[in-house]
């Protein structure tokens, strides 16, 4: 831990803002984080997860409507990592620095296991759960009202990556222009209780588990947004077919959308109904995805467009066939005429 956080915002602060959940700075153990900085500790023979989120990333009442979110979905039957309150009975706890403060939050560690690739390709079985789940979040989010009107969550526009595209190099003249249009196309699009609320915003096989049982438990709400449900959708199938590249990749493409689609709508029209028009869209929506993905990419390599410090044939190739597509308006895939 040493390395890390306390690095950043000092051992002594640390302390004293983790014993606020009853647990000891030594037990924390980091496991990672992108936009925040995520640990895992045990405090008497359970399991959690800790977050701690810079102010410059969420603000504090962020924090608070995602988590009101998550509990609202925990209590209506949906498995999730859910937060576990602090010593002092509040969701969240505050560690203030000269520049920023830092939103700590504690949450129960998912129980299953993952699924990685490849195996994560040809489950049909999972999309048919995966369906079902998301399916279940989107009814719910037809009937969901934040308790504080003043805290609620962002609307897509605001996602990070399209509010920071100046991430990108000078160079990506073209990038930009088709993000314009293609936001613009986004914004046609109708807004109906039927087809747009609060979704989970990320889902891929790096934020849920699949227990013993099959049951899928959801985590990482962090771009929990307020969006058209078909966003949510797209994003699962993006992660399914971004894999595929090459001459060969656009039928593997194909052949990985048809065979996710499928189980997936089956489990998803037994929660939730999406009339079909909507499907639609989803090359609007895969093209966005592509976009949010391709900022970060820039952003981990701080804006170096030769990528040079990585030794990835496959990441430089995907850049190269992504640049293409956004440059030209195409989708990674389109089984929708």
């Amino acid at each position: 831990m040493e390395n890390e956080i306390t690095a950043a915002f000092g051992r002594v602060n640390i302390d004293e803002v983790v014993s606020r959940y009853g647990i000891k700075a030594e037990a924390l153990r980091y496991i990672g984080g992108f936009q925040n900085f995520i640990y895992e500790c045990q405090v008497e023979n359970k399991e959690y997860i800790m977050r701690f989120t810079p102010s410059a990333h969420r603000d504090q009442s962020d924090v608070q409507a995602e988590l009101e979110w998550i509990l609202y979905l925990a209590e209506n039957g949906i498995s999730v990592s859910s937060p576990v309150p602090s010593t002092y009975g509040r969701w969240t706890e505050t560690l203030e620095l000269e520049e920023m403060y830092v939103t700590a939050t504690l949450f129960d560690k998912a129980k299953g296991k993952k699924i990685d690739y490849p195996d994560c390709l040809k489950d049909q079985e999972l999309y048919e759960r995966l369906g079902r789940v998301t399916g279940r979040m989107h009814a719910l989010s037809k009937s969901y009202k934040p308790l504080n009107p003043k805290t609620i969550r962002h609307h897509w526009t605001d996602n990070y990556y399209l509010k920071n595209i100046d991430i990108l190099p000078d160079s990506h003249t073209r990038v930009r222009e088709c993000y314009l249009e293609l936001v613009r196309s986004i914004q046609k699009l109708p807004i109906s209780e039927e087809a747009y609320g609060l979704i989970h915003g990320d889902i891929n096989n790096a934020n849920y588990l699949v227990g013993e049982q099959g049951e899928i438990t959801l985590f990482d709400f962090d771009e929990a947004q307020y969006s058209w449900f078909v966003e949510d959708i797209a994003i699962q199938l993006y992660y399914l077919v971004y894999v595929y590249g090459g001459e060969e990749g656009k039928k593997l493409r194909e052949d990985q959308a048809s065979r996710f689609m499928e189980p997936f709508l089956k489990g998803y029209r037994e929660e939730n109904q999406l009339e079909d028009r909507w499907l639609q869209q989803m090359p609007l929506f895969l093209r966005l995805r592509e976009l949010i993905v391709y900022i970060g990419a820039f952003r981990n390599f701080e804006g170096d467009e030769t990528f040079s410090h990585s030794d990835n044939p496959w990441f430089k190739d995907w850049i190269r066939e992504s640049k293409t597509r956004l440059e030209t308006g195409e989708p990674i895939v389109n089984i929708w005429g």
